[in-house]
């Protein structure tokens, strides 16, 4: 039985955060999920499932109103979900009894961290890099928020130019705090070892790429990409690290085939 179970939609670069900490500690993680349209034909719960036509009817008394990416829409969560869940969202992961529910990525990845510290500490070697990490993490919920805005804001055409603009300053901002911070001589964010820290850094800017998607639409309103193709020239240190760990064993396995399919996007 898997040590943690995480509900989510997929792809979904935030769940990578526990996916790639998995793998660096040796925690078993099970995911479940499907791409976001999918989902509001599925079970929410412990034991999450697609649903048939028959079995909806069954769990009418589940039918909630989606919020933020499901807007408007029906989803079916069940009252077990909401009880381990009381916000609603995915990702959503589960103690293996399905008791605890554990929400937000940096907590489900500090959940692996945490379950696997001593075969590896990702979380730190004492309350110092633990708190020194958590600033990041922190300080990365900030940017992850306006980039959720942002890209949301995308799937309209017309969206309004201030939310661009606002993105900009986000990037830049978040950004240019890890240029300063592997502007000392170490090689990650925290300490001299791989953390937490550079795990969250990862998803977070592939998760912010999908506005490749977008491009058309940037075009149409005269606005320019905010990850131009050159925004590694302006960020030396922060896009080296950002490849190099892309290119790690335990990175690898999620973040290659998604750029790879963005690149391929024409983009």
């Amino acid at each position: 039985m898997a040590q943690l179970r995480i509900f989510s939609y997929l792809p979904n670069p935030r769940i990578w955060k526990a996916t790639i900490a998995a793998r660096l500690n040796g925690v078993e993680v099970e995911v479940r999920g499907a791409r976001p349209r999918e989902l509001r034909d599925w079970l929410w719960d412990f034991e999450a499932r697609p649903l048939s036509p028959g079995e909806r009817e069954e769990h009418a008394a589940s039918v909630r109103v989606g919020k933020v990416g499901f807007k408007g829409g029906e989803l079916i969560k069940t009252d077990a979900f909401l009880a381990a869940h009381p916000f609603g969202t995915v990702p959503a992961a589960f103690s293996p009894d399905g008791l605890v529910g554990i929400f937000e990525s940096n907590s489900i990845m500090r959940t692996v961290a945490r379950l696997g510290a001593e075969r590896l500490p990702l979380y730190g070697r004492d309350a110092y890099e633990a708190s020194r990490i958590d600033s990041f993490l922190d300080a990365s919920l900030v940017f992850a928020r306006d980039t959720q805005h942002y890209l949301l804001a995308l799937g309209d055409e017309d969206f309004p130019a201030h939310v661009h603009a606002r993105a900009v300053e986000a990037f830049a901002a978040y950004v240019a705090a890890i240029e300063q911070a592997l502007a000392s001589p170490r090689s990650f964010l925290v300490g001299e070892q791989l953390t937490l820290a550079d795990v969250c850094f990862v998803a977070e800017l592939c998760l912010f790429s999908n506005e490749r998607r977008r491009r058309p639409t940037l075009e149409k309103r005269g606005l320019a990409p905010i990850l131009s193709d050159d925004w590694e020239q302006a960020f030396p240190r922060t896009g080296s690290h950002f490849r190099r760990l892309a290119d790690h064993p335990a990175f690898a396995p999620d973040v290659g085939p998604y750029l790879q399919k963005l690149e391929q996007s024409g983009f």
